[in-house]
């Protein structure tokens, strides 16, 4: 039916059809519909994913793992972040904090070391008749395997070429997969070797240790000397080694040669070093985050930090990805017609100090800011605070109070003076000046005419200048008088 509606749309058939697959490929052959796994390690060595969780027990394969690991793990998260959150969503909030988030974003990351990671979930019904998930447990990867077209198989006793799990029944976690390789990106695999290398230096380093380490003993006896005396000196030699005590013949002596091989033990501490480098570059792309090494800066460091920023990045978005999955699931179980909210992780805002240290100066000059204004600044929510009203800014005088309450000396006098000057006096001499000019001008036809007029016979300012002289010293003598009676 769909195909006869393309081709009334003018779309030929092989346009719709799929037609490059492994069936089809000439290269690919399965073995009772299971997908082989393409890893390269695991195909050379004949063996499973289980010799990759062996690496674990590397220290610097562990201490790399927690750090990428932590870097997602210290992020908080939300639902439907800065939105108000309805009845479903706030459901589905309290369930994941049932569920141990932390847990279960850490079984997420699992991903990122094997490749691939399922999680089954347990459905349960609750008493408001929702059926929710009780528990999210993560599976072991090596259990499952991928058919053709590119489905999770759950290998059993019964069925060893496996079964298709069931819809809505387990979680996937997978890290970079593609149409060839639904297993996905393992970092383990380009640990492996490194790790098998660091291993035989360090082997190879304890018998060097061992053998150069402590002084040779030397023990000498007559020629003559039986084979029973011989094998007694020797066995006293290795007495000697643990207690540094032995008895032996007047005619036998006993040498201390000490070994000098200290350049020889630096090639076993280069080899770790270098393989305890590719281990980091692998993990975390790059390596001043876990080793600082003989040489660096800290230009060098932060550009090493950001490319590990940057692989937290994607490892958010792998468990950002997985748990909106498991959302959407139970959103079309029990609210299909609801919008589905979003998981999303965010890392917690540092305060700008710069910024917070401003807006106190600001503050305390008078200034009042508003909700808005912090909501936008500073990441905070609009229940998070109030702006409290009782509160005047620290070393803030209250201007108001100062104004009614405390008095100065020869404050009103100074105020009449300054009214009887601003209502009468000072705009009846300037009106008298002021008058002429503008008859004046008004008969000027050019501003040369104008500036010719314009002296000081014309102005006539002697009675406001006199005026203005008056009350600056008034004001004079008025400050004077206070200043002697403090």
């Amino acid at each position: 039916m769909e195909n006869s509606i393309l081709e009334q749309k003018g779309v030929k058939k092989g346009l719709s059809d799929e037609i490059a697959t492994r069936k089809r490929a000439l290269n690919f052959y399965s073995l009772a519909n299971i997908l082989p796994d393409p890893d390269i390690v695991l195909r050379k060595q004949g063996k499973d994913m289980r010799v990759y969780k062996e690496l674990l027990c590397d220290p610097h394969v562990f201490a790399c793992i927690q750090s990428r690991k932590s870097g997602v793990l210290s992020l908080e998260w939300d639902i439907n972040r800065g939105s108000d959150k309805d009845k479903n969503a706030k459901l589905v909030e309290d369930l994941l904090k049932k569920l141990d988030t932390q847990k279960l974003i850490n079984d997420i990351l699992d991903a990122t070391q094997f490749g691939f990671q399922p999680l089954e979930i347990i459905w349960k019904k609750n008493k408001a008749g929702y059926i929710i998930p009780e528990k999210v447990i993560a599976k072991p990867p090596e259990w499952f395997c991928f058919n053709d077209d590119n489905n999770l198989k759950f290998r059993t006793k019964e069925n060893y070429y496996g079964e298709i799990v069931p819809d809505k029944k387990f979680l996937l976690a997978q890290n970079n997969p593609s149409y060839e390789n639904p297993y996905g990106e393992r970092t383990l695999s380009r640990c492996f070797w490194a790790v098998t290398f660091k291993k035989g230096g360090l082997k190879f380093w304890v018998v060097f240790t061992e053998k150069y380490g402590m002084p040779h003993l030397i023990g000498k006896h007559p020629r003559g000397a039986t084979k029973e005396e011989t094998n007694s000196l020797a066995d006293m030699l290795e007495e000697m080694v643990q207690d540094a005590i032995a008895v032996i013949p007047d005619d036998s002596s006993v040498e201390i040669q000490e070994a000098n091989k200290s350049s020889s033990a630096e090639i076993y501490d280069k080899l770790i070093n270098k393989m305890n480098a590719e281990i980091s570059k692998a993990i975390l792309g790059q390596t001043l985050t876990t080793e600082i090494g003989s040489t660096g800066s800290y230009a060098a460091a932060n550009t090493h930090m950001q490319v590990r920023q940057d692989i937290i990045d994607s490892d958010k978005k792998l468990v950002e990805c997985v748990i909106n999955q498991l959302i959407k699931w139970i959103y079309e179980i029990n609210f299909s017609n609801a919008e589905v909210p979003v998981f999303e992780m965010y890392a917690p805002e540092d305060v700008d100090l710069e910024l917070a240290q401003r807006d106190k100066i600001l503050s305390e000059t008078g200034v009042k800011f508003t909700k808005e204004y912090f909501i936008k600044n500073y990441g905070l929510e609009d229940e998070d605070f109030d702006i409290r009203e009782d509160l005047i800014p620290l070393n803030q005088p209250n201007f108001k109070e100062f104004k009614e309450d405390i008095s100065v000396p020869g404050q009103e006098q100074i105020e009449e003076l300054f009214k009887f000057l601003s209502e009468s006096e000072l705009p009846k001499q300037a009106q008298n000046m002021l008058s002429p000019l503008i008859s004046l001008f008004d008969n000027c036809e050019s501003y040369e005419e104008a500036y010719e007029l314009l002296t000081d016979k014309n102005l006539k300012s002697k009675k406001f200048e006199e005026s203005i002289q008056k009350a600056l010293f008034l004001s004079e003598l008025m400050g004077r008088a206070d200043g002697l009676d403090e």
